[in-house]
């Protein structure tokens, strides 16, 4: 719908009939000229055609005055002021077929890909960076809006580009050596895991605090249907309680997904705790029309002005 920024310019409308019914006072003080003088006088007719392109010119002047425009939608999203990283662990117990989708069976990575991508996709508006971790870890993808290359990397991400081993520390280290700079007002690590620290070079539950002390959230994922409290002799069994303690340590909560539905959930939570900002209107954006009526008084103006001569 067109809406006018200035609505009150409208109350000018009946100015002009205003002034004309005010009571003449030109005849105080005026100039007195004897009756003879204007007895051979043809009092000119009034052009009704003139009169009216005068008030079609006046209303267009005071329409375009009062602002008229049209508030669109576009897809543009404002900047949410968030950066997140996410630490996926590509460890080789990430190969193991132990979640079902569709009744069939499906790797760990697989899962994690399913329903990585699509929470990375829907991020428009959050900064999003991608670390990989195994024997060592690496930044697959720089901090970033582009959401869509990020999950590409996702997707594209394999078992042995980085080792089989899984150092949990250093991956949640070289997260938060790249968010602990960064001038956004919120910075948060998603770390994903689903074996134990054997290969960091310091303790994971210390980089946690130092998480904290930078302001950088930390939410963990411990991913497998075994863990050391419950499994403690399980061979892939997923070191749940220091995953706990890394988020408790970096104010952030921890998750134990043990199959594709808590996978799913977990997302969702996610999405909760930092805010979709896909899930915001649109911008909208208001495209001024004013120079329409603009345009119309100015060629009535011309034309009023090439009769008179």
């Amino acid at each position: 719908m067109i809406s006018l920024a200035q609505p009150l310019m409208l109350l000018c409308l009946p100015l002009p009939i205003v002034i004309r019914l005010l009571p003449a006072s030109a005849a105080q003080g005026g100039l007195a000229v004897p009756d003879h003088i204007f007895a051979n006088v043809t009092p000119q007719r009034r052009d009704g055609n003139r009169w009216l392109l005068a008030t079609l010119g006046w209303v267009s002047l005071i329409v375009a005055l009062a602002g008229p425009g049209i508030d669109r939608p576009t897809p543009l999203q404002t900047a949410s002021g968030r950066d997140i990283v996410l630490a996926l662990d590509m460890s080789g117990s990430m190969e193991k077929t132990d979640f079902r989708l569709d009744g069939q069976p499906i790797s760990r990575l697989d899962a994690v890909k399913r329903v990585a991508t699509r929470f990375v996709a829907a991020r428009n508006g959050d900064r999003i960076g991608l670390v990989i971790f195994g024997d060592r870890a690496y930044f697959a993808q720089p901090v970033t809006f582009d959401v869509d290359s990020v999950a590409r990397a996702i997707d594209e991400a394999q078992i042995g580009i980085s080792g089989k081993s899984t150092a949990i520390s250093d991956g949640l280290g070289l997260a938060l050596s790249r968010l602990a700079d960064s001038p956004a007002s919120t910075r948060v690590i998603v770390l994903l895991s689903d074996g134990i620290d054997t290969a960091g070079k310091v303790d994971a539950v210390d980089a946690a605090t130092l998480a904290a002390n930078h302001g950088v959230r930390v939410h963990t994922i411990a991913l497998g249907p075994d863990d050391l409290e419950s499994q403690p002799k399980s061979r892939d069994a997923v070191d749940a309680g220091t995953l706990r303690r890394i988020a408790e340590a970096a104010g952030g909560t921890s998750f134990r997904v043990r199959g594709m539905d808590d996978l799913v959930r977990m997302a969702a939570t996610l999405d909760q705790l930092e805010p979709n900002p896909s899930e915001r209107p649109p911008l909208r954006i208001r495209q001024s029309l004013w120079m329409w009526p603009a345009a119309v008084s100015l060629l009535i103006l011309l034309v009023l002005a090439w009769r008179r001569e």
